[in-house]
This record gives C-alpha cells, sequence and structure tokens, in this order.
C-alpha cells in the first residue's frame, strides 16, 4: 500500500473519521482508523460498534491496499506535519512509514481484516432532502436534547418522516423544540419514525454541508447519512418517544414580536449576577415593554428594558436564563414572537417559519 496526500487533505480527514474513537474500548482494533487506498482515494474509518464514520480523500495511489493505524497517534501527527504533500507506505507487516519534508515517522498497525465489518443497507427505506435544510433543522433543535443517561429516549432528536414534512424533535422535559423540513415526498409506504443518538447527531452537524443533497438510509435498528464524502452509520435510541404534540399549546393569551439579539443580549448581562443555586431570570411584560430582571442576595441584582409593541395585559414569568437564550443563540431570524398564557404556565417562542420551542417557567420568588 503507498500513498502521496496533502497534508492539510489528510489532516481533515482523519479528524472527521476518527470521532467515532472510543479511547475507553477494551478491543484494541476499535482504538485504530482503517485506511483504504485505491482508485484515486483514501478511504479512512472508524468504529466503536455502536457508531461508524467513513469519509472519502483525494490522494495519488501508488499501489492500492488497506491497514488500520492507531487513530489518535496518526490523527496528532499528521495535524503537526508541515504544509506539504504526505508520502504514505505500508509493508505487508502492517508498518506504516510516512515522509514529510526531512521528516520520516514509522507507526505500527494492525491488519485491516481484524476490523469489524459495516452494516449492510441493501434492502433499507431512502429518504433524501437538501443538506442544508437538515443541517438547519438539526442546528434549531439539537441543544434541547436531554444529556440525563436515565432517560435514554431522550438522548437523540425524534425523526419523523410523515406527509410531504420531516419533523425533528428534541427535548429534556424542561423545554422542547421542534423544527420541520417541508415539501418532502414521501409514500405512506416509507413513513417512518426513529430516535438518532446524541453523538451522531453531533457529528452529522459537522459533516453536513451548506450545499448538496443527503441520502438518509433505514434499516432494522441503524441508520445512514450519506453526506457526500462522509458516510455516518448510527444504531438508533430504542424505546417510543413520548407524545411531544400534548406538550405544545394551542392557545395563547399574549404575543408580542422581539428583537431576537437585542433579547439574547439582555438576557445574557442581567444572568451575569446569577449563580448557579440561583439561575432564573424574571421577563415582566407590560405595556409598551418588557423589563428583564434578576436578584441574587448574595451577589446583587440586575434590571434591563426592551421597548417592544406590548398591548397586553401584565404578566411576569420566570426563566431558567441558559434555557432561554439557546434558541435566541441558534436562530438566525432578527425577530422572534413570545407567546404567553399566564405566568405559571410554557412559555413558547416562534419565527416566520416551521419552528416552536415551549420552554417551561421556574417557580420562584418575585
Amino acid at each position: 500500500m503507498k500513498f502521496t496526500i496533502p497534508q492539510d487533505a489528510f489532516a481533515e480527514g482523519l479528524q472527521n473519521a476518527v470521532s467515532a474513537v472510543n479511547p475507553r474500548s477494551t478491543l484494541p482494533i476499535l482504538s485504530n482508523v482503517l485506511l483504504q487506498a485505491a482508485n484515486g482515494e483514501l478511504v479512512l474509518t472508524s468504529t466503536d460498534l455502536d457508531f461508524t464514520v467513513r469519509t472519502r480523500v483525494e490522494a495519488k495511489v501508488g499501489k492500492s491496499g488497506a491497514t488500520t493505524l492507531p487513530a489518535r497517534r496518526i490523527s496528532t501527527l499528521v495535524k503537526d506535519l508541515p504544509k506539504t504533500d504526505i508520502e504514505v507506505e505500508v509493508d505487508a507487516k502492517s508498518m506504516a512509514t510516512l515522509k514529510s519534508g526531512a521528516g520520516v515517522y514509522k507507526i505500527f498497525g494492525m491488519p485491516e481484516a481484524e476490523f469489524p465489518g459495516l452494516p449492510a443497507f441493501d434492502s433499507a427505506v431512502e429518504f433524501k432532502l437538501k443538506a442544508s435544510d437538515l443541517k438547519d433543522g438539526l442546528r434549531k433543535t439539537h441543544y434541547a436534547i436531554s444529556l440525563d443517561e436515565t432517560r435514554y429516549v431522550l438522548n437523540g432528536i425524534f425523526f419523523s418522516f410523515k406527509g410531504d414534512k420531516l419533523t425533528l424533535v428534541a427535548t429534556d422535559g424542561r423545554r422542547l423544540a421542534l423544527a420541520e423540513v417541508n415539501d418532502l415526498e414521501i409514500p405512506s409506504s416509507q413513513e417512518r419514525e426513529f430516535i438518532v443518538r446524541t453523538k451522531a447527531i453531533t457529528e452529522l452537524m459537522r459533516a453536513l454541508k451548506d450545499d448538496g443533497e443527503v441520502v438518509i438510509r433505514l434499516a432494522q435498528n441503524m441508520v445512514q447519512f450519506d453526506c457526500g464524502p462522509t458516510t455516518l452509520i448510527s444504531k438508533l435510541v430504542e424505546g417510543n418517544y413520548p407524545n411531544y404534540v400534548q406538550v405544545i399549546p394551542t392557545k395563547v393569551n399574549e404575543r408580542v414580536t422581539v428583537e431576537r439579539e437585542t433579547l439574547l443580549n439582555a438576557v445574557r448581562r442581567v444572568s451575569l449576577l446569577n449563580t448557579e443555586k440561583t439561575a432564573s431570570v424574571r421577563l415582566n411584560f407590560t405595556k409598551g415593554k418588557i423589563e428583564i430582571t434578576s436578584n441574587t442576595p448574595e451577589v446583587g441584582e440586575a434590571r434591563e428594558e426592551m421597548a417592544v409593541s406590548y398591548k397586553g395585559k401584565d404578566i411576569s414569568i420566570a426563566f431558567n436564563p441558559e434555557f432561554l437564550m439557546a434558541p435566541l443563540r441558534y436562530l438566525s431570524e432578527d425577530e422572534i414572537h413570545f407567546e404567553l398564557i399566564d405566568d405559571i404556565s410554557p412559555g413558547v417562542i416562534k419565527i416566520n417559519a416551521p419552528f416552536v420551542y415551549v420552554l417551561m417557567p421556574m417557580r420562584v420568588g418575585a
């Protein structure tokens, strides 16, 4: 096996590929990345058996072949090499020799035969959509994924391919984010719902580009995402996702349009006087303004006002500031719509697009 590859392309390919490596794995081969050189490209693959990443990089292949090398070590080395072409040659004993400028590096690998095979998706149900649409939907929802591993069905994003749209939902029980990708053609026989694990979502957001298509293949308890040169394969989260529809208020009493970035900055500044034990900000909606306050006895208090076109009844409602700021960071729209029922019911953030964010209020003193 012998190939030549630019340092930056090799480093980027390794960085993408090694994301599936679990450093705590007890199987030595799973600490390695599989390198396959043939037909003018280098294919890099890593897996922890539950999650697999495969990415393709152009290379000048002098001799086809395959081997596996220690993932973290080879990735760190290549990243630190000069920005010039790297010559790689692997002998029959899986010894890799890297030549870069005046440097020569030899790394012991393991045979390709020991690396686990990839799942088959020959008879999978297939969905196609714009990569930018899926990337946008994941950006609008991923922050609401639960980090509580005891609630495993919430440790990912719920995908629902039904009718003419894809619905993406994430919730941790205290907030819920929902986004839709519309205008899809989904035959009723191919309608599916499944939960994609958090780790796969994180890497998928990195792999998706702003152009081109993403192809999603579903087979039994596995899902595959083809994102141009990178393919991700992941086991699905098993279990039934909760009924998220019943969490979204169907009737609201008040609605106010707010400048997203202005609200984000005000909440961030006011919350600086919070502590971990008193992480809350209060929004007081009155005629023509929103007053944002926090009061922490051992630290101090803060107050800011925003002028808004609000003519409804006075409502005072407290939220976790981090949960309130999360969608404001990831939305790109200039304005958001804040919908309220009363001071003890969930608040809702919407935009002029298929997106809903539901946030439970906090019970704190006035």
